[in-house]
């Protein structure tokens, strides 16, 4: 009988979480999809993505064989910039609710906090890896015609770029994961400070500066070890198809980094929000 209960008790509470995650991510998407700068910040992620890859893959020349470039990578070199972006779109996804004040409201129809960021976690990755997917797709698919024109052919060693090479499946599909990581990182800082000045700074300043420091920095140790925790340096290397035993990390354990300061920034951002008021 006892455990009847319990199991009634069990069933009850998850049909309730359930309940409440479905009605979270309805209003997530609904805030999400009417936000005024929501569709003009994602378009313009997108083809700042595909410009900047556009211009790199027109920039660069291999007049001849073994010109030692990755071809890839100078496709998508324009998720670089487009991070940028993505960033302060996450952002802006939180922080706009407290600067409203919406965000008591969220929390009154929602009173379990981890069921709301949660919510909002599922429905940002959702949009980025949607959005990414076009961004990175069309960057592939313009670097294939405009690198063929600069001596990327066949001739010199370089094949068509395809998804059905396998490094450059696992550069586009580990571009899209980087993106997705990136706006979870925006979306986690953003909650733990709530104010959007100060987390697009922050969130910035962990993808840029680090780059900064490790080329100031003169020992090369020290160098590589800043490289294997800097989430811009280490995510990236994912988009490597050549060269790869010259990497600080290997290009899953690169984006496994990333992943890492994406769940260490979710976490705070979820405990502060637990212990904080609305």
């Amino acid at each position: 009988m006892t455990l009847l209960r319990s199991a009634r008790l069990t069933s009850t509470a998850d049909g309730a979480w359930r309940g409440d995650f479905g009605r979270a991510l309805r209003a997530e998407w609904t805030k999400l999809r009417t936000a005024g700068d929501t569709g003009r910040l994602l378009l313009l992620a997108v083809a700042l993505t595909v410009a900047v890859g556009c211009g790199t893959a027109k920039a660069v020349k291999c007049p001849d064989a073994g010109c030692g470039q990755d071809a890839v990578k100078l496709a998508l070199t324009g998720v670089t910039v487009g991070q940028a972006v993505i960033a302060v779109f996450a952002v802006l996804a939180v922080s706009g609710e407290y600067g409203t004040g919406m965000i008591r409201t969220t929390l009154t129809a929602v009173p379990n906090r981890l069921t709301v960021l949660t919510a909002k976690a599922t429905v940002l990755a959702t949009v980025i890896l949607i959005s990414g997917t076009a961004a990175v797709l069309a960057s592939l698919l313009a670097g294939r015609h405009i690198l063929a024109g600069n001596g990327f052919t066949e001739a010199h060693g370089y094949a068509p770029l395809s998804l059905a090479d396998g490094p450059t499946l696992r550069a586009a599909v580990g571009s899209v994961l980087y993106l997705v990581l990136i706006a979870l990182i925006g979306l986690g800082v953003a909650t733990a400070v709530r104010e959007a000045a100060t987390a697009i700074g922050i969130v910035l300043g962990l993808l840029y500066l680090f780059p900064v420091v490790i080329q100031v920095v003169n020992d090369p140790e020290w160098q590589r070890h800043l490289q294997q925790i800097s989430p811009m340096t280490a995510g990236l290397a994912v988009q490597a198809t050549v060269h790869l035993h010259e990497l600080p990390i290997g290009p899953w354990a690169g984006l496994g980094v990333l992943a890492t300061w994406a769940a260490a920034a979710l976490l705070v951002g979820g405990l502060l929000l637990q212990r904080r008021d609305a």
